[in-house]
């Protein structure tokens, strides 16, 4: 088993969208593809890119992880059986890291271990979905994932009208959930926001025929407690499917002090990258097993390898899989769902296009899906995003 090329670029995501804490002007993403050969005539080339919020990585791709990955010894990219071991691949990236210190490197990481995973599936021949299941799950793969519908983003001039009809939209194609963001008016004192974002929730109700079960606000960890609390108690009447990322990701304490007074379902963790921080999430948040959703994204952090060192640990920690619907609204993450028994994935139906959204032929029937059964991740049946992926070849 050897890798022969990887190739990596930076691709634009850039649009005048905002959530409540970053715009999104500026923002790329780090494209690979990496060619594996397994010593018996087969070779397979997988590809790989990182989620939106977090930014392209060349220079921790071409000064580090590239290099340390071409110079992996062939041992110890084969499991015993002689398939592609991603796990033996990440410990040659990881060789020399300190622990600590996950933001930036566990991005770069994840980029090259969505392509070894995509190489590898191919290298077998079958879905990703479908390998984790054989490797991970006795076989057992759920037959669709649950997805919901992310946007309510903010965007120069638009007001509740133009957040209406956008959440219309995402009705219209097969979503019966939806998430939209909160807490964006910079500047604004506290309850002049909280009354703006009360009509825009309450708006969005209305065309969801009041079911509160259907709506997700997210955040994006602006508050401090004090907003966080007011605005949870704004929100409590309307029992909202999750109030998202309310708080700073790493601010624990501050998480389970709200976690005492919302008794909604509390969604957050995408902005943490590693196991150690997001056990100590579940050490010390406050969070709930039995309500609260952990959106730990594989994509940035470390990738598939470190996730299920993730799931391990919750498991430990009496958290179901279930509990867990990651960030990224990509086909990688929802390839997990499937094979490794998620609670879902999010989806992009109309922001960060190519990289959001699935497969072309998968359409959304009441907010589920089923995914293909193609070789790989899938992104040969995403034709826009293919189309991107294909210029490193």
């Amino acid at each position: 088993m050897r890798i022969t090329a990887i190739r990596d670029g930076v691709a634009p995501i850039s649009s005048d969208i905002a959530n409540a804490y970053i715009d999104f002007s500026k923002m790329t993403a780090s494209i690979v593809a990496v060619t594996v050969e397994d010593g018996q005539g087969r070779s397979a080339t997988g590809f790989g890119f990182n989620s939106n919020g977090r930014y392209a990585q060349p220079g921790l791709l071409r000064e580090r992880f590239i290099p340390r990955l071409l110079e992996a010894p062939e041992a110890l990219l084969a499991t015993p059986e002689g398939t592609l071991d991603p796990a033996g691949a990440w410990a040659a990236m990881m060789r020399n890291e300190k622990p600590g210190g996950h933001g930036e490197r566990s991005v770069a990481v994840g980029v090259l271990d969505m392509a070894l995973w995509d190489a590898a599936a191919k290298l077998e021949d079958v879905p990703l979905w479908k390998l984790l299941a054989n490797r991970y799950r006795q076989g057992q793969a759920d037959e669709s994932a649950w997805i919901y519908a992310a946007g309510g983003y903010y965007y120069p001039g638009k007001g509740v009208e133009a957040l209406v009809e956008e959440m219309r939209r995402y009705l219209g194609l097969g979503y019966s959930v939806v998430k939209m963001k909160i807490g964006g008016a910079p500047g604004t004192p506290l309850k002049d926001a909280l009354k703006e974002d009360v009509a825009r929730i309450e708006a969005v109700l209305k065309l969801l025929g009041g079911d509160g079960s259907r709506l997700c606000v997210d955040v994006n960890g602006r508050f401090g407690l004090h907003a966080a609390l007011a605005y949870g108690a704004a929100l409590s009447p309307y029992r909202l499917r999750w109030y998202e990322e309310p708080l700073d990701p790493l601010d624990y304490a501050t998480h389970a002090t709200l976690a005492e007074h919302y008794a909604g379902p509390i969604a957050t963790g995408e902005n943490l990258f590693s196991m150690q921080d997001a056990r100590n999430l579940i050490r010390h948040g406050g969070l709930r097993p039995d309500r609260d959703i952990l959106q730990f994204d594989p994509a940035l952090s470390y990738g598939l390898v470190e996730y299920l060192r993730t799931l391990e640990m919750l498991g430990q920690h009496g958290w179901s899989p279930r509990r867990c619907v990651p960030h990224g609204g990509h086909q990688f993450a929802l390839n997990i769902a499937v094979g490794l028994g998620l609670g879902g994935n999010e989806s992009y139906p109309e922001v960060f296009a190519p990289f959001g959204g699935f497969a072309d032929d998968t359409p959304v029937e009441d907010s589920r899906i089923r995914l293909p059964d193609s070789p790989g991740i899938g992104f040969e049946r995403k034709s826009a995003l293919y189309a991107v992926l294909k210029t490193l070849l």
